[in-house]
């Protein structure tokens, strides 16, 4: 729900520090360089908008922001939109998943979807799989096929994030995923 303003109230510029633009630029750089490309489409036009509402000084210092991103190894293809993953996540909906693991396996799991990872050479689909009882992790470019089912996953997609994160912060450093 958007907020009407009184006539003759104006919102005052947007406002950020040059680290802060750094960080957004810098950001949005990565963003659309390693992830798809309606990610990479959203990070660059959320850099305009935000470009267009800044003061001009603050702009100038976007467009001249010498932070850059060196393009990686290419991202193993995904068959499956990532997009489709982020609504599941998002509307915190139980995925069927058709998945090969690195030996080439096939199986199917129903998953409940909490995040997404994005490495240097890959992106990991965090969930909690049915048939393992447990929290995988499932290299996307291994997934064969998603379906977003209707059914909603029974725990909280922040209550399965924050478990997940506590279980991590207990692991040695060497044994993450």
């Amino acid at each position: 729900m958007g907020y009407v303003l009184r006539p003759g109230f104006l919102l005052p510029p947007l406002m950020f520090t040059p680290e802060e633009i750094e960080a957004l630029v810098l950001g949005s750089r990565w963003v659309a360089d390693r992830a798809d490309a309606r990610m990479r489409d959203a990070a660059l036009s959320a850099l305009a908008r935000i470009g267009a509402v800044v003061p001009p000084d603050l702009r100038d210092e976007m467009e001249a922001e010498a932070l850059l991103v060196v393009p990686g190894a290419p991202f193993p293809a995904d068959r499956v939109d990532p997009a489709l993953l982020r609504k599941a996540i998002r509307t915190e909906r139980k995925l069927k998943l058709c998945y090969r693991d690195e030996a080439g396996a096939a199986s199917e799991r129903v998953v409940w979807p909490f995040a997404l990872a994005f490495f240097d050479r890959v992106r990991l689909l965090v969930g909690w799989c049915e048939l393992r009882g447990a929290v995988r992790h499932f290299r996307t470019d291994r997934i064969e096929d998603a379906e977003v089912l209707e059914a909603r996953y029974p725990t909280r997609k922040a209550v399965l994030l924050k478990q997940w994160r506590e279980s991590h912060e207990k692991t040695p450093p060497g044994a993450r995923c």
